[in-house]
């Protein structure tokens, strides 16, 4: 889409609140609305911001979702990675296995490298959602994005943790290298990540549209480079690649409407499966309460339902759950979240990733590409199991709240597969407990998979040691950990209609309203 074809720049300043992983890129999004811009507006210009402020997590070469609540109607779009293979290439190069310690105690492998590149979704995307539903030109979208690329995006405590972790992936190949490690060191905080070629394809993008990244200069690049090195990102898989607008699914909690993210992605279904099984429990959802529905939706998440995300009736099979027996005593990727509400009641809850990052950072385009082929969380089948063209699944659940049909609160997270249960966690303690957002973001949070519960300071060591008594361990944390996720949440009071935010500290979080 071209800059002449957007509608023209609202006059007047537009009050709202944006809640993002990085505080360039909430700001970004708050001087969006100041100058007039909508929710959506201000949500394209904050991702394109977070390109610079947070590259390990996200870019071109990413992929996402956006939820967008406007006028009583709620649209998500599906711009996640597709899987490559609709040329027939031939896979050249096996994925690259390597361990990420978020702490002493927690390792996760992920795997990189060409062969794990799918299709990226983000240019097509932000493309699709200014054209649907923004009031502003993508040209005057990029300025933050750009400065920040060219000039230096900070990086804070969280971001520098990131890199850190992140450090035996970066530094496996040319260009991720020595960007996040110039001179031979990771950046530390208080440092600068300046990456000039970001600010030409956000350049690029704003003159050329999408088109550059499918069909054009910059994909061609893309493909040449990933399938030189072993990879099968084809021509024809970037050239068939579109945005997809779907239906979001719905579930009732504590007399409101939760509206998620629909399959093919998995996460939004789990959630969705998850409140309504606390709905049977009862009115309080206490740790064990939360722990019973993780482990209902850990035994539903098997072979048939990763093969049922493609075809139809999974969401009535799975949010009836009137035939299954359970109560709380059955215990027994790199990414980030914006959302932004205004003063309209436009609400745009947008979630992008680049799993881990493949470490692949294609020579002259700005583009570091995902590896969602090799995200085991993703995979479920094995990998190289999802068919040429298909969405990979994903956790990612840009997620909104009605009541009464008005918007009360936009959320989604990042943290690979306790996405689920952070934004789980945050419904439960702004909608059931009456918490203000902020509060709800920042409250403690646990996870159940793999038959232990991880938990956080502050969780109630009463229900944990009953817990331990039906034989599940626990794993007690010594402080919040970004492995919780990163939600981040703006919430509207029914009553006065005052907006309010809350940024995960968790992932360096931070909220800018106007």
């Amino acid at each position: 889409m071209s800059q002449s074809s957007c509608p023209a720049s609202r006059a007047r300043p537009m009050s709202g609140v944006v809640a993002a992983g990085h505080p360039a890129t909430a700001e970004a999004g708050a001087e969006v609305l100041r100058q007039g811009g909508n929710a959506v507006d201000a949500a394209v210009c904050a991702v394109l911001a977070s390109f610079a402020a947070e590259s390990p997590l996200t870019g071109f070469g990413a992929g996402g979702f956006i939820m967008v609540h406007r006028g009583g109607e709620t649209t998500l779009l599906d711009f996640f990675v597709a899987a490559p293979g609709a040329d027939g290439i031939e896979r050249g190069a096996e994925l690259a296995p390597v361990p990420v310690h978020f702490d002493a105690d927690t390792v996760q492998t992920f795997y990189v490298g060409p062969a794990s590149c799918g299709v990226p979704g983000t240019a097509a995307g932000l493309e699709q959602a200014l054209a649907r539903f923004g009031s502003m030109p993508l040209g005057e979208l990029i300025g933050p994005g750009v400065r920040l690329a060219r000039e230096g995006a900070p990086v804070n405590a969280e971001q520098a943790y990131i890199l850190d972790i992140l450090e035996p992936i970066h530094a496996r190949l040319e260009g991720t290298r020595e960007l996040y490690a110039p001179g031979g060191r990771t950046l530390r905080e208080g440092e600068t990540i300046r990456f000039g070629e970001l600010a030409e394809a956000m350049e690029r993008f704003a003159a050329e549209g999408s088109e550059a990244f499918y069909r054009g200069e910059v994909a061609a690049a893309l493909s040449e480079f990933v399938v030189e090195h072993g990879g099968t990102l084809g021509p024809g898989d970037l050239a068939a690649y579109e945005a997809i607008e779907r239906q979001p699914i719905r579930t009732s909690f504590r007399g409101t409407e939760v509206l998620t993210n629909p399959p093919p992605s998995s996460g939004g279904v789990l959630i969705a499966y998850c409140l309504g099984l606390l709905e049977r429990l009862g009115e309080s959802s206490g740790p064990e309460q939360l722990v019973a529905v993780m482990g209902a939706a850990n035994d539903a998440r098997g072979e048939t339902f990763a093969e049922a995300l493609y075809g139809e009736g999974l969401e009535a099979s799975l949010l009836d759950p009137s035939g299954l027996d359970l109560t709380a005593g059955d215990l027994l990727g790199s990414t980030t979240h914006i959302a932004v509400l205004d003063v309209d009641g436009t609400c745009a809850s947008v979630t992008c990733s680049n799993g881990s990052g493949s470490g692949v950072l294609v020579p002259g385009t700005g583009v570091i590409l995902n590896n969602m082929l090799g995200e085991e969380d993703l995979n479920p089948l094995g990998f190289h199991a999802i068919a040429p063209g298909r969405r990979v699944p994903s956790m990612m659940a840009p997620t909104v709240v009605l009541r009464d049909g008005e918007i009360e609160l936009g959320l989604g997270s990042a943290g690979s597969n306790r996405i689920r249960s952070a934004i789980l966690q945050t419904i439960v303690r702004a909608v059931e407990q009456g918490m203000g957002v902020e509060a709800a973001v920042r409250a403690p949070r646990l996870h159940f998979e793999q038959g232990i519960v991880q938990a956080e300071p502050g969780i109630d060591e009463g229900a944990l040691a009953r817990i331990e008594a039906r034989g599940v361990p626990v794993f007690r944390r010594p402080a919040i950990n970004l492995f919780f996720g990163g939600v981040q949440a703006v919430a509207r009071d029914p009553a006065s209609g005052a907006l309010s935010g809350g940024g995960d500290p968790r992932r360096g979080g931070a909220v800018a309203t106007v």
